[in-house]
C-alpha cells in the first residue's frame, strides 16, 4: 500500500534539509489508486491533508511540526467548508497559513496544500 501519491510530474513530493521539510503541494489524489477522489471540496480536503500527514509521518514529524501552510482553492466560495476540515487536523497554536484563490488546480482539483514544517530529529 502507497503512503503517499505518485507524483504528477517531475518533482518529489517533498525535500527535507537536516530539520526543515518542506511538501510539494498536495493534490487530493488516493495513494491506493493514484485517483482523484470524488469533486467534493470536504473530501478533497481531507484527502490533501492525509496525504501531507503521511509525508510527515514518514519523516518522522508530525501536523503539529508544521509552521506554515499555503492552500490553493479553485474557488474561494470553498474556503468556509475546507476551513472546517482544516481545524480538524490542526491545533493551537495554529501554523501560520495564507489562502488564495488559483485560477486553475493541476487535473482539475478543488483544492491544493502545501506545508512547512520544523522537525525534531
Amino acid at each position: 500500500m502507497n503512503k503517499i501519491p505518485t507524483a504528477i510530474g517531475p518533482y518529489s513530493a517533498f525535500s527535507k534539509k537536516g530539520n526543515i521539510l518542506i511538501t510539494s503541494g498536495q493534490l487530493p489524489i488516493d495513494p491506493e489508486t493514484n485517483e482523484m477522489v470524488e469533486s467534493d471540496i470536504t473530501l478533497q480536503t481531507r484527502q490533501s491533508l492525509e496525504n501531507v500527514k503521511a509525508i510527515l509521518e514518514m519523516n518522522g514529524c508530525t501536523l503539529a511540526d508544521v509552521m506554515k501552510s499555503t492552500v490553493y482553492l479553485q474557488s474561494m466560495d470553498d474556503f468556509g467548508k475546507m476551513n472546517e476540515v482544516y481545524a480538524t487536523y490542526f491545533n493551537e497554536p495554529f501554523p501560520a497559513r495564507t489562502a488564495f484563490q488559483a485560477a486553475k488546480l493541476p487535473k482539475n482539483a478543488l483544492v491544493e496544500i502545501e506545508v512547512l514544517a520544523f522537525c525534531k530529529e
